[in-house]
């Protein structure tokens, strides 16, 4: 998602003079420090790395062993074979009358060593389990004898009732790919972006660095990949992330829209209520592991380590470099209201606030009458600032502000009550959407917070939204809980019919803390450019939504194609017809199969999909034709996505060779060029993790229709998809308005007319064209989205105040 401009501007990071200090130290001392890191990890969180570590087993079992060699002890056998016996000649000799207790401190020290050997034996045998991805290479649909196999055994050594971080100890480690593989994928990748000239001069750096420089860059990867958790996590948390000068809004940030076509109460503090206790709610199933980890075909699991960011987090700036600051716990949040500042407490006598209460608090603010203080209501758009100017600016506000300062940073996360409304509306369905999904990228630069993991967003008419900070984990994880949150404080939460929350207020909680800013007079001016900065910046995004319900997942299903790699060459063919050419493409793939993973790139623009391009823009070509080629560019976005998901893919490992490159200081022209290349045409899929907790089939509204980011390229398009339900795809599309190049709303057209071309080469998709050309296409243009739910939304929707 926003990972990809992070991406392109990481590599001045590095170069700049703070970085390169920092960057002289030996890379052996970095890799020992990698492993030292994961090792603190692992201390810290010892605890639940024994409740966790002996799963699939459980202490109870334990229990279980001792006891039934207690009773073969009774009953005169030796299941220790006389180990026992050695185990008591070398336990201390306290007299007769404790030879009994003898016995017992053998048994114990024996069932405990058996014990630890079988959740060993367990451990390495899942581990081994897990590090095949047969699976993945298979064709869709399809199971083959070894893949069934492996089910099975996983079944087997899996256990029952797994906690959130039950799998972490069994994960296998991220493998380095061949370098000579990652050249190869690489040189293919840019063949067709790359004129014969350019691509010869490429092939001749890429020979050149595999045979001075890649097999020493290689030994040191292969060297942290033995040593540390992930041999390049950590490097690209810290390099593309923390050292990243640039503002963090539309850079590092992306968004998380509410339901689309209902809105379940338009009172703002009632929404917040229920929003917040469902958030805490979450919090307090992840704090006790009960939230189920991710399982890929019911089976796989998926690394869990990102999800311990979620809350009580703030990526606090630095001159040089930025770090995440993570709480155990905070019982507050921190609220932005008409240019004021509130720490509002989440508990009382150590139980969380009902929904109702925590309404009474928001409403208490909503009613306060005090203005804000001077500079006081643009404060936060330092912020938004580039991160060195806001680091030494936040040295002087910790001084004199240091208490008020902490309330913001120490909070569970930050809640701004927006006094506008937001969403789609009947009026002009197509402005409204593009302005709710620029509130929530960028709002008015200065009412969020943009330094916590995430912002949730209420707006004056009862509607929700998400803003999220890059940095600490990637979208799914901010996806399930934002899942959660949405079925929880509709569904199981719910409101009374006055569109308040149940239950009764409470009169003996006191009033909502106003923090107090203390700003000296050398902060005004640093607020007054920020300010000016962030609304240049915001104000520059073009950001267009736009739900398309033709046709969905069930058509792509039938087809018998991957939803993603349909919707991924459709894309290939809209931005070809928008710009005229191939560019670069970003698509965003987890890596969370493998210990502390975290994403990688599909590079999605493949001679197969220009081969399809070309082909559909030439009027020679038949149907039949097309279609044969679109089946192949399909296969082969498959393919490298699966790769990309078993860890051999090419951007990650380049980054890492990189870094080290740097370390050493060698100069890798083939490197340097890599990293200097333009993504102009970003993209992301939205997944839906958690299907079972909607009812799409009688509440078909009550989905989340995703999120947003911005775009990766000056010149460039940033562009995520939802798929809700089983019949409507949910498209999000940024770019720059300073750019002539782009046009957000003329690519969401070019979108539109892409995916109904394509499945017109499919039987069963021919009425869909047919359909929307006799609509008036010139007049009702992305209308077919907006409109074909509106009947359905006030049959559905429980309180709907959009429609």
């Amino acid at each position: 998602m926003a990972e990809a401009h992070q991406a392109v501007g990481f590599r001045p990071s590095l170069t700049s003079d703070g970085a390169e200090v920092e960057l002289s130290a030996p890379v052996l001392q970095e890799i020992y420090l990698s492993g030292l890191r994961s090792w603190k990890r692992h201390l810290s969180r010892f605890w639940n790395d024994f409740l966790t570590g002996v799963f699939p087993a459980s202490p109870l079992s334990w229990l279980f062993l001792f006891s039934a060699i207690q009773l073969a002890w009774f009953l005169q056998l030796d299941p220790s074979l006389g180990l026992m016996e050695k185990i008591k000649e070398l336990l201390p000799d306290w007299g007769g009358q404790h030879h009994g207790l003898q016995g017992v401190l053998a048994a114990a020290l024996f069932a405990s060593c058996l014990w630890g050997a079988l959740i060993f034996t367990l451990h390495v045998a899942l581990r081994l389990l897990l590090s095949y991805h047969g699976w993945l290479l298979e064709p869709h649909g399809a199971m083959s004898s070894p893949t069934k196999t492996w089910l099975a055994l996983v079944r087997i050594f899996s256990g029952r009732h797994p906690m959130l971080f039950s799998y972490q100890r069994s994960l296998p480690r991220q493998p380095v790919p061949s370098v000579q593989d990652t050249v190869r994928k690489y040189l293919e990748s840019v063949r067709p972006v790359l004129s014969d000239e350019d691509f010869d001069w490429t092939a001749v750096l890429a020979q050149e660095f595999l045979r001075l420089q890649a097999s020493l860059l290689q030994w040191y990867l292969r060297l942290k990949s033995w040593w540390a958790s992930n041999y390049v996590s950590d490097w690209w948390e810290e390099f593309v992330y923390l050292r990243s000068r640039n503002p963090l809004m539309v850079n590092s940030n992306y968004y998380m829209m509410d339901f689309l076509y209902v809105t379940p109460t338009p009172l703002q503090a009632a929404r917040a209520g229920n929003a917040v206790h469902a958030l805490l709610l979450y919090r307090h199933r992840l704090n006790r592991q009960e939230i189920t980890p991710t399982l890929l075909m019911g089976m796989r699991p998926l690394c869990s380590a990102q999800y311990e960011k979620i809350f009580n987090t703030t990526r606090i700036p630095g001159v040089r470099k930025d770090y995440i600051r993570h709480l155990h716990d905070s019982q507050h949040v921190a609220v932005f209201h008409r240019g004021r500042f509130f720490r509002v407490g989440t508990h009382s006598r150590n139980s969380l606030l009902s929904p109702r209460a925590l309404e009474q608090q928001f409403q208490r603010i909503l009613d306060d009458p005090s203005p804000a203080c001077p500079h006081e209501e643009h404060l936060a758009a330092l912020t938004a600032a580039p991160r060195g100017t806001w680091a030494q600016v936040r040295m002087s506000l910790k001084t004199q502000a240091a208490e008020a300062l902490e309330a913001v940073e120490g909070a569970a996360f930050f809640v701004s009550l927006d006094a506008e409304p937001a969403g789609l509306t009947r009026e002009d369905p197509a402005a409204s959407l593009d302005a709710y999904a620029h509130a929530l990228l960028a709002g008015r630069g200065h009412d969020r917070w943009f330094d916590k993991s995430f912002t949730l967003i209420v707006f004056s008419n009862g509607k929700l939204g998400l803003s999220v900070e890059h940095s600490w984990a990637d979208c799914p994880i901010s996806g399930h809980m934002w899942e959660f949150t949405l079925a929880t404080e509709c569904f199981q939460l719910g409101y009374s019919t006055d569109g308040h929350c149940k239950g009764h207020p409470d009169p003996t909680l006191p009033q909502p803390q106003r923090l107090q800013w203390d700003l000296p007079d050398q902060i005004h001016s640093s607020i007054s450019l920020a300010l000016r900065g962030a609304k240049i910046l915001s104000e520059n995004v073009d950001c267009h939504v736009f739900p398309f319900s033709l046709f969905g997942k069930s058509f792509i299903r039938r087809c018998h194609l991957s939803s993603d790699s349909f919707i991924q060459i459709a894309l290939q063919l809209a931005h070809f017809r928008d710009r005229g050419q191939f560019c670069l493409t970003y698509e965003s793939a987890m890596t969370r199969l493998f210990l502390e993973g975290r994403t990688e790139t599909v590079r999605s623009c493949t001679r197969e999909a220009c081969n399809f391009v070309r082909a559909m823009e030439d009027k020679e070509k038949t149907d039949p034709q097309c279609l044969t080629l679109f089946r192949v560019a399909v296969d082969k976005h498959q393919a490298l996505l699966k790769a990309a998901m078993s860890g051999q893919g090419v951007d990650r490992h380049l980054f890492a060779l990189y870094v080290v490159s740097r370390f050493l200081h060698l100069q890798s022209p083939f490197l340097t060029q890599v990293h200097s290349e333009q993504w102009q045409l970003s993209t992301s899929q939205i997944p839906v993790q958690q299907m079972h907790l909607f009812d799409v089939h009688n509440y078909p509204d009550y989905v989340s229709s995703g999120g947003g980011f911005g775009p990766a390229d000056d010149h460039g398009y940033g562009v995520s998809y939802i798929f809700m339900g089983d019949d409507m795809i949910t498209f999000h599309i940024s770019s720059k308005k300073s750019s002539t190049k782009t046009d957000s709303h003329r690519l969401g057209q070019h979108i539109e007319d892409a995916l109904l071309d394509v499945a017109s080469l499919f039987q069963a998709g021919q009425h869909f064209k047919r359909r929307f050309r006799g609509s008036g296409k010139e007049d009702s243009r992305h209308r077919c989205g907006f409109l074909s739910r509106q009947t359905g939304a006030s049959k559905t929707s429980m309180t709907s105040t959009d429609f």
